[in-house]
């Protein structure tokens, strides 16, 4: 898929991984409309952005407002070509702390309705946007990249809900990509490894120098940009479908 002419929908676009890809998609010539909380900072990013940008809120656990949303933004921009699925939450609860507290099941549901359902959500209403396009020369009508993690693979204690949610979408892919073949649609996913996004901004710069020990090289944390140069070259590339890619500077993580 050409990113310039295109236009993409992504969740999660007010901050962190999910700015970092519409920003990036705009300066190759793109449009798109930044999916996120009502509550956050979209209208503004959208904004910063200039023409080519619009703002659709919606909370993905909201089917209703996910349809107004993807609705939305067919209506500004004719079409949707890209989806890059980034809105998540990070939680974090033993099965049984040392107190004996059992890990509360709302946050459990909380966590898989976000990360899981709603993410299901939107890849379906914009597949059936997409499905309505007119085909490239190489048959495709859009492109589709969910965000994973790689806790999917090797989740710490703790991250019992998040590593199912994740790991749930690690394992959609394939079977996505191959329901959405007939429609020339094409899906991928990013598993992304210690990210300098707003989840640590208020960590210390200690911490930070800890976590990017993680990596084997380069050792520093990863950057929305790199996330963003990824998401471009599995849009470009039509021969990368049905793939969960590793972003982690060669990662694997401990049990804490």
């Amino acid at each position: 898929m050409r990113i310039e002419g295109s236009v993409a929908l992504v969740t999660g676009g007010a901050s962190g991984l999910g700015r970092g890809a519409a920003e990036a998609l705009v300066a190759r010539g793109g449009k798109v409309a930044i999916l996120d909380l009502p509550t956050s900072d979209g209208a503004a990013v959208a904004e910063s952005m200039g023409s080519a940008a619009v703002f659709v809120p919606a909370d993905v656990r909201n089917t209703e407002q996910v349809a107004g949303a993807v609705a939305g933004a067919e209506e500004a921009h004719d079409k949707i070509d890209l989806l890059v699925n980034a809105a998540g939450v990070v939680t974090a609860h033993r099965v049984v702390t040392r107190g004996g507290e059992l890990f509360p099941l709302d946050l459990f549901k909380f966590t898989i309705d976000v990360n899981l359902i709603g993410m299901f959500d939107v890849v379906r209403r914009v597949a059936a946007a997409m499905s309505r396009n007119e085909p490239n020369e190489g048959g495709e009508r859009g492109a589709i990249v969910n965000v994973a993690s790689i806790a999917a693979y090797e989740g710490q204690v703790g991250q019992a809900a998040y590593s199912a949610s994740k790991g749930g979408i690690v394992g959609l892919t394939l079977p996505l990509a191959r329901d959405l073949a007939g429609a020339g649609i094409r899906v991928n996913t990013i598993a992304p490894g210690i990210m300098d996004t707003p989840m640590l901004a208020g960590a210390p710069q200690e911490l930070k120098d800890s976590l990017a020990q993680v990596h084997v090289f380069p050792r520093r944390l990863g950057t929305p940009a790199d996330f963003a140069h990824l998401v471009i070259a599995v849009f470009e590339n039509s021969m990368i479908n049905g793939e969960v890619i590793r972003l982690d500077a060669g990662a694997r993580m401990g049990p804490r």
